[in-house]
């Protein structure tokens, strides 16, 4: 029903636009800044102005560059992250949940200790192992962070094809002599979409995450404009506590409106998996004109019925029962 399709959510629209306006700075933002963001020709501590509308930092710095050449690395970083976690939770979570026996109990051993590992120790420590000029480099970084977050969605993966495992669908298929890879590929994947989808967007965010806490604790290079290393120098220079809040503030809401972003891209995921979700983002007028309850009752699914006219019974006549 049109009413009830996803792109048509409030929260799809809202997300989708957020996180596209930060996909669109993330390409054109190092060639609309305004100043170079090494630039310390200007005068220190400024606030924001016409001229700065961000302000400067402490050496002078446009807070307002840094901030549009600074998306493009933390946003590839988390696409890279996202992207390459959510490739090996496929493999591996289908993988373990359609084949099964030794090939299952081997790839669950491996994700439960992925899963039992804390993620930022383990971050530092490879982080740490990698060479000079590869900290500066934004597809290692999410290579090496997607490591760390492919196991929470390959467990997901793999109880849910062993929901489908035995369908009739996929016995047919297994009946006609399909390989394996393409029943796995073909016929199970595409049954898990909304899953996968929601597996994207919560590695996504968990990748900017921890891409901004390595470089505002100083572990990426220095060298390379991202939220976090604008962050990272504002509280080197103690902006906090010398009243600069314009310094620290921007990435700030940068960083908040991504995850905002990926957040209602996922709650209206929910709301199309889940019946009882799917009339949630409807205003009061769609819910009249589908014939819904202007509230939802506690514990009750609504559900859309088509409205048909069933043929109406007559009573026979006098006529018809004499004869």
């Amino acid at each position: 029903m049109k009413s009830l399709r996803i792109p048509r959510s409030p929260k799809v629209i809202l997300g989708l636009g957020i996180l596209g306006f930060f996909v669109i700075l993330m390409i054109i933002g190092p060639y609309i800044a305004p100043y170079s963001p090494d630039n310390t020709a200007f005068a220190a501590n400024l606030t924001p102005s016409a001229h700065h509308w961000f302000g400067t930092t402490s050496l002078g710095q446009d807070i307002f560059s840094q901030t549009l050449v600074g998306a493009r690395a933390t946003m590839v970083v988390a696409l890279v992250a996202g992207g390459v976690a959510t490739l090996l939770s496929i493999i591996v979570g289908i993988s373990a949940g359609y084949i099964g026996g030794f090939t299952d109990d081997g790839l669950t051993l491996t994700s439960n200790v992925f899963l039992a590992l804390p993620g930022l120790p383990l971050l530092i420590v490879i982080d740490s192992y990698l060479p000079v000029d590869d900290r500066s480099n934004s597809l290692v970084i999410g290579f090496v962070i997607a490591l760390t977050g492919w196991a929470w969605g390959a467990r997901v993966l793999r109880a849910q094809t062993m929901s489908l495992r035995n369908r009739d669908f996929v016995e047919s298929s297994r009946i006609i002599g399909e390989k394996r890879l393409r029943i796995m590929f073909s016929e199970i994947a595409p049954n898990l979409l909304p899953i996968l989808a929601s597996s994207l967007l919560f590695t996504i965010l968990y990748s900017i995450g921890a891409y901004v806490t390595l470089a505002y604790i100083g572990l990426t290079s220095t060298a390379v404009w991202n939220w976090g290393t604008m962050l990272f120098w504002a509280q080197a220079n103690n902006a906090p506590l010398s009243g600069e809040w314009y310094w620290f503030v921007p990435p700030g809401i940068c960083i908040a409106l991504v995850g905002t972003s990926l957040a209602l891209l996922n709650f209206g995921i929910d709301e199309f998996i889940n019946p009882r979700l799917r009339a949630g983002g409807l205003s009061g007028r769609q819910r009249r004109r589908l014939g819904m309850p202007r509230r939802q009752r506690l514990g009750l699914t609504p559900v859309v019925r088509s409205v048909t006219t069933a043929p109406r019974l007559t009573t026979p006549t006098q006529n018809q029962v004499t004869s």
